[in-house]
């Protein structure tokens, strides 16, 4: 297929910022890419993490919608199937998740990470959109519905997206319940793993990748697990690290492996 030199770019861009994400972590160097309980305070240029969230999510949802109603193909009910699951994650995570956040006083983010995560969610939303709407000649007809990818994907998306939104609750309840300091979950999946929410988001862009059978999906999920993979051992072994009494049968992210 012939794909416009823009969109080639894009694809170039995100699947070489994944590649260096995973040199960096596996070389361990400092990525200045800093979040949450692993924030130290040491850059000085910050936002607050509410507004930091709609920045970095924002372009995603938006940008996505823009291209998937602009392009050259005709919108047919596959490519509203597909646009519902990724509005599902991307309008929830940009305009309703900041304000559902149990933030400390003062929260903030670092502004280098938030251009950086709205660029790449830019990136994203464009590739995705612009490859249903002007490539996925394959969702032009209602029998994609029956096809073995998009039933596979779909029933994937919808298992990563309710694991996802469950664990996050999970973290939501503990944070109101000792809004003062960071403790131990419990129950779920946390039963096997430090973060299921992280392996929830793996799950459900790989099944939007299959459903929609697409280059850019795929991209999509590779950036995600590399991004998401490497969060979670940071985020296990700084549970270990703080908790003499964590769990030790846990794994950070994929149960019984790693």
């Amino acid at each position: 297929m012939n794909y416009s030199d823009e969109f080639v770019a894009a694809l170039a861009f995100v699947f070489i910022a994944s590649l260096l994400w995973i040199a960096a972590k596996l070389m361990k160097l400092n990525v200045p890419l800093v979040y949450g309980r692993h924030d130290k305070g040491q850059y000085r240029i910050k936002i607050p993490t509410r507004l930091s969230w709609i920045l970095m999510e924002s372009p995603a949802c938006l940008v996505f919608s823009y291209f998937i109603f602009t392009g050259p193909l005709p919108v047919t009910p596959p490519t509203i199937a597909l646009f519902i699951m990724w509005q599902m994650h991307y309008f929830h995570r940009a305009f309703i998740y900041p304000f559902q956040l149990q933030v400390r006083a003062g929260s903030s983010t670092p502004l280098r990470m938030t251009l950086f995560g709205a660029i790449l969610c830019t990136a994203c939303g464009y590739l995705n959109g612009e490859y249903i709407s002007k490539y996925a000649i394959h969702l032009q007809s209602n029998d994609w519905f029956y096809s073995p990818a998009f039933i596979i994907g779909t029933l994937m998306f919808l298992m990563g997206y309710t694991l996802n939104k469950v664990s996050d609750r999970t973290l939501t309840r503990l944070r109101k319940q000792n809004p003062n300091k960071y403790s131990i979950p419990y129950g779920g999946a946390y039963r096997w793993v430090s973060c299921p929410n992280y392996l929830g988001e793996i799950i459900t862009w790989f099944g939007f990748c299959c459903a929609a059978w697409s280059i850019a999906g795929l991209t999509f999920a590779f950036m995600t697990a590399s991004n998401l993979i490497f969060r979670a051992i940071d985020n296990h072994q700084w549970y270990r690290e703080k908790f003499p009494d964590y769990p030790k049968e846990r794994k950070a992210i994929i149960p019984f492996i790693l």
